[in-house]
């Protein structure tokens, strides 16, 4: 054989070295493709954070505004419904005033005084008046301890101070005297 024969061993095959760069060119290619998009959807994650983030804080101003708001005027309802008590009260007065009959007067108080009770019942205020009930330390606050011969020991016999509740809410115990049952004979001294 001849000596071309020698020459034509078989080599392995390697791609050229310009022939390297265009076969990993697509898996660079796809890769660079993969990170912009990762970098397009973290922009659009951070951006829809920042919004999230903006829109807290304009829900935390607006709620303490809110609460600020509804702080100042909750007892709005309520003035409005005492504001024609103390136009009957100027009323009452002027003709106190001019009046020399004490009755007339004070029917004139006792009725503004239904109007004040009237309007703070519509609004739950409730009245605490115990007299002739057992003693209750939840809604009553008791002062003293007096024996009754017509009241039961522990009894409110006396009401000192009315007592009131708000929705339910206890805003002012009663005041009472409860009754510590008939009094003790007294001891003779021989």
């Amino acid at each position: 054989m001849s000596d071309n024969s020698q020459t034509t061993e078989a080599t392995p095959t390697t791609p050229s070295p310009e022939a390297q760069p265009a076969a990993s060119a697509a898996p660079v290619a796809a890769l660079e493709e993969q990170l912009a998009a990762a970098k397009k959807e973290a922009a659009a994650n951070y951006e829809r954070y920042m919004r999230a983030v903006a829109d807290l804080e304009n829900f935390r101003k607006r709620t303490v505004r809110e609460k600020d708001e509804l702080r100042q005027f909750a007892a709005a309802n309520v003035i409005e419904d005492l504001i024609p008590l103390l136009d009957n009260l100027g009323l009452g007065l002027a003709a106190a005033k001019q009046q020399t009959d004490v009755k007339a007067v004070a029917d004139g108080i006792t009725l503004v005084l239904e109007q004040f009770k009237s309007a703070f019942a519509r609004h739950g205020l409730k009245e605490v008046n115990p007299q002739g009930q057992p003693f209750d330390h939840n809604l009553h606050e008791c002062i003293s301890h007096l024996p009754s011969a017509d009241v039961p020991a522990e009894t409110v016999s006396q009401v000192v101070r009315l007592g009131y509740t708000l929705n339910g809410r206890l805003l002012r115990p009663a005041a009472v005297v409860v009754s510590s049952g008939p009094a003790a004979p007294a001891e003779t001294k021989a």
